[in-house]
């Protein structure tokens, strides 16, 4: 049991990272990712958000949703739990670490529409996953969301002031990375498992 629990936790944050290889959660990916700090916050956020979402909506489905037959509501229940989620980490941020809620600024609230977080849920019913399954897969997905944004991140901090042409500043060059990061992630598929 442990050993496939370590398994899904792997496979999920490097084979199937879910930005790098989903393409789910691009906008806060490549627009936090300017700094490793705030980064490494918006990281953080996600990593909370998606585990507690993740064992948040298998309970509704399980205990609740299936019961009553009233699977065509997955979607809007599980929006609404990610919602109230991400507005208890706004709070919390707002009170105790106030620069790190500055920076992240509108990409906070955006966490409620990042859609790693509602393709985690909605994936976890897919597959039928238990609860513990449905816990570590959501905690493996935000890892490799952490991971990707901190790691895209450092190379920005990096090649900030880089003698870049003229054509390729800006966007073109994080898209390019984004890309490089990919195709380097797929690198991970050898572990398929």
């Amino acid at each position: 049991m442990f050993k496939t629990l370590f398994l899904v936790l792997l496979s999920t944050a490097l084979v199937n990272n879910v930005v790098l290889s989903q393409f789910l959660g691009i906008c806060p990916f490549l627009g936090v990712s300017k700094n490793v700090k705030t980064a490494a916050g918006m990281g953080g956020a996600v990593i909370f958000v998606i585990t507690i979402a993740s064992a948040v909506t298998n309970l509704l489905y399980t205990g609740i949703i299936q019961k009553l037959q009233i699977e065509y509501l997955n979607t809007i229940i599980f929006i609404l739990v990610i919602a109230a989620l991400v507005q208890l980490i706004e709070l919390f941020l707002k009170k105790f670490v106030p620069k790190l809620h500055q920076s992240l600024g509108v990409y906070l609230p955006l966490i409620t529409t990042n859609c790693a977080v509602l393709g985690v849920a909605l994936t976890n019913v897919q597959e039928s996953n238990d609860f513990i399954t449905s816990v570590v897969t959501g905690l493996g997905t935000a890892c490799g969301f952490c991971l990707a944004i901190v790691i895209m991140a450092g190379i920005r901090e990096k090649t900030e002031n880089n003698d870049v042409p003229k054509a390729f500043k800006g966007t073109p060059s994080v898209l390019l990375t984004a890309c490089l990061m990919a195709i380097a992630f797929y690198g991970f598929n050898v572990l398929s498992f």
